[in-house]
């Protein structure tokens, strides 16, 4: 992981960063960057974030490293999985109240998986990806 960690660290820096860090948390296989903000920065976050990400998972796959890494810049990723959780949860209080699906937004991948993962354990509602490419978001269903 520590590859990983130098890559990125330099890929930072040839960006034009000078004032960051990159912390490893092993555990959660997350690469902790902080850049000091400015406004390119916060336009572009979300792509940076999953630019840097690809990165990552390619130099982990080149030093035989098999669990997946994800980059986090500035806490923006752990707000993010905070946000999907909430509007996940909000979604499932909506269905039982209403008893109709509610369709959530668009979402990546990772998010959709974020969602599935929260409700999964909920016996009164049932969750689905549909849609394709960057159209695709998660339903949630009521269990009737």
């Amino acid at each position: 992981m520590e590859q990983v960690q130098q890559v990125i660290k330099k890929a930072i820096e040839l960006m034009g960063f000078s004032d960051s860090t990159v912390d490893l948390d092993r555990e959660g296989r997350r690469l902790a960057v902080f850049i000091n903000e400015n406004e390119w920065l916060k336009e572009w976050l979300p792509k940076l974030i999953s630019d840097l990400t690809h990165l990552a998972r390619l130099v982990a796959k080149k030093n035989n490293i098999e669990e997946p890494v994800y980059v986090d810049i500035n806490g923006y990723r752990r707000e993010r999985e905070k946000i999907i959780i909430e509007l996940a949860k909000a979604a499932a209080r909506k269905v039982l109240i209403t008893k109709n699906e509610v369709k959530l937004p668009a979402m990546n991948a990772y998010e959709r998986r974020l969602v599935h993962s929260e409700l999964a354990t909920r016996p009164d509602v049932k969750t689905e990806s549909i849609g394709e490419k960057s159209d695709r978001c998660v339903v949630v269903k009521p269990l009737l």
